[in-house]
């Protein structure tokens, strides 16, 4: 029964993302017949090049970020969750996203919220160099801290310290630098264009088969550290390996679509819920599957009034994620268990 039961799970998912991918060529601020968008997609003569440019160029990488992203900080979730043997670990929990946005807060507020394509490459290196300096300060302090709890403390402390350097820059800076900031600070989906998508899409599928190497190490965590431990997993190494990895994850996505909430808090929690284990051999693919779904979801919804244009990613998160979270707590049942 359980077989069945994860399997059907892993095919709903996958049903929802291949139904969700051709909605999101289907919707948008434009009205494109849904013949147009087949001719757009299998290389026909368009009637209107400007039809082809749209599905191509904007709803093709968009429609890709958000299952990408959608997976990706749902990965990050779940080894953040099963390293600290916490149920409301996330990807923002750490300070890692919030070291990214300072990074784009420096950039940003000191180049007037410039939005040329240098000014974008800026953007994702200072993103990408914000989340660096916080996951090497955290394995700093992870090597002298045996408790995953400290830890935990101390990357909340980081965030907040963060917090207050954005806070600061937005304070002194000019009203174009702080309204650029703040935009991408909403999160979207369309940041990534047709060039930078390849590098985006190997870069994550890297790091997402790099997490599945972790299955065994994840599923001796589930057991506690000390029995970990008797079977032979160094879990200062792992828990070190793990930061890195659902950091980068994490710096990947942020960088690309800015700081998205609550997907990498939620969807593990799904996942969990729909295979009915905590085995990481069925819970890390499902997790894949379910994050992408949620993310295609969550860019569907963000296009759906589009008399309004595109509503930011943040704006929507929560939407989804809050009733998952009162669910759980309401069900008091132990969220990590083991088939």
């Amino acid at each position: 029964m359980l077989a069945n039961r994860r399997f059907i799970a892993l095919l709903v998912f996958a049903l929802i993302i291949a139904a969700l991918f051709p909605a999101l060529m289907l919707v948008g601020s434009v009205d494109i017949p849904a013949c147009e968008v087949w001719h757009a997609l299998t290389g026909q003569e368009v009637s209107r090049e400007a039809w082809r440019i749209i599905v191509v160029d904007t709803r093709i990488p968009s429609a890709c970020t958000a299952a990408i992203a959608g997976a990706s900080l749902s990965v990050a979730g779940l080894l953040l969750q099963t390293t600290f043997d916490n149920p409301l670990a996330g990807p923002s929990i750490l300070g890692v996203s919030t070291g990214s946005s300072l990074g784009v807060a420096i950039v940003m507020l000191a180049m007037g919220g410039t939005a040329t394509l240098a000014g974008q490459s800026a953007v994702l290196a200072g993103a990408l160099a914000g989340a660096l300096l916080i996951m090497v300060v955290l394995v700093a302090v992870s090597s002298l801290l045996k408790s995953a709890t400290m830890l935990l403390i101390v990357g909340i402390l980081i965030g907040y310290l963060s917090s207050s350097a954005i806070s600061l820059l937005n304070f002194f800076a000019t009203q174009e630098g702080v309204h650029s900031y703040v935009i991408w600070g909403l999160g979207n989906f369309y940041g990534v264009t047709t060039v930078q998508l390849p590098w985006f899409a190997m870069t994550a599928a890297i790091l997402l088969a790099l997490s599945l190497l972790f299955i065994k190490p994840l599923n001796a965590l589930l057991l506690g550290s000390r029995y970990a431990e008797n079977i032979g997993v160094h879990t200062v190494r792992v828990r070190n390996r793990l930061l890195l990895l659902s950091g980068a994850l994490t710096a990947l996505v942020t960088a690309a679509c800015g700081p998205i909430g609550f997907i990498g808090l939620v969807v593990p929690h799904i996942a969990r819920l729909a295979l009915g284990t905590s085995n990481h051999a069925y819970l890390m693919p499902g997790t894949i599957l379910a994050g992408a779904a949620t993310g295609l979801l969550c860019a569907l919804i963000c296009v759906m009034p589009s008399r309004w244009g595109v509503m930011p990613v943040n704006a929507i998160t929560p939407i989804i994620g809050v009733p998952v979270i009162v669910y759980i707590i309401l069900r008091r049942r132990k969220i990590f268990y083991f088939n």
